[in-house]
């Protein structure tokens, strides 16, 4: 199984040293493992339609991509990415910034269904579906928030989701250091984090308070419309 489990201390990666997943884009095997988040996720939704051949996993890709309210995040991305868009001809919802098509399905596939685990904080699984998407198309968002998102992301796999107070001052972190230094200290601040991983079970975090999401339940969260991560 590609995911880590939700209390699982995060890896270092052999390639980039930093822990895994959170070298992505730049490092081709950290961008293979969040790659194969969504692809793990689509290879058991062909084998629960029994799909097979190309033509069939077609069908199925623009199914989802019609109805995503009705789908896996995970599902939603890779039908996406299996679609070619009419603008710019590459994967639809990956093209270049400003690309009409790719903006519209970006958009739209924050209607998928997001399910947070046991034992996770409400939205944890929002904030990794976040993530995800902005390291899959950086060129959409900017650098500074890819830097943070990317770092993070190893520890929101592992059940973590920082408190608003938290969020607030990586946020800051990054708007004061010089460009030269922001990785070395956002990458700190998620040392810490990972730290705090060891000593506390990601239950205990459950009942803090989410800066994505407040006042959502820790089952499943919906989008009903289609619009820009939050």
């Amino acid at each position: 199984m590609v995911r880590p489990e939700a209390g699982a201390v995060p890896r270092r990666c052999a390639e980039c040293g930093g822990f895994e997943y959170g070298g992505a884009p730049a490092c081709g095997v950290c961008r293979d493992l969040v790659d194969a988040l969504v692809e793990e996720e689509w290879a058991a939704f062909l084998r629960r339609w029994d799909a097979a051949g190309a033509e069939q996993e077609r069908a199925l890709a623009e199914m989802v991509a019609a109805e995503p309210d009705r789908h896996d995040w995970r599902v939603v991305d890779a039908a996406l990415d299996r679609l070619v868009c009419p603008d710019c001809a590459g994967p639809l919802g990956r093209g270049p910034a400003g690309c009409p098509a790719c903006d519209r399905a970006h958009g739209y596939r924050f209607a998928a269904i997001e399910t947070d685990r046991p034992g996770v904080p409400p939205g944890n699984e929002h904030a990794i579906r976040v993530n995800v998407a902005v390291v899959r198309r950086p060129q959409g968002t900017s650098g500074n928030e890819v830097l943070v998102r990317r770092l993070l992301l190893p520890v929101l796999l592992a059940g973590l989701l920082p408190t608003t107070e938290e969020a607030q001052r990586m946020s800051a972190l990054v708007k004061k250091s010089p460009p030269g230094g922001r990785a070395r200290l956002v990458g700190r601040a998620v040392e810490a984090l990972v730290a705090e991983l060891s000593r506390t079970p990601p239950a205990a975090r459950a009942a803090g308070s989410s800066p994505t999401s407040p006042d959502r339940p820790a089952a499943t969260r919906r989008r009903s419309a289609p619009g820009r991560s939050r």
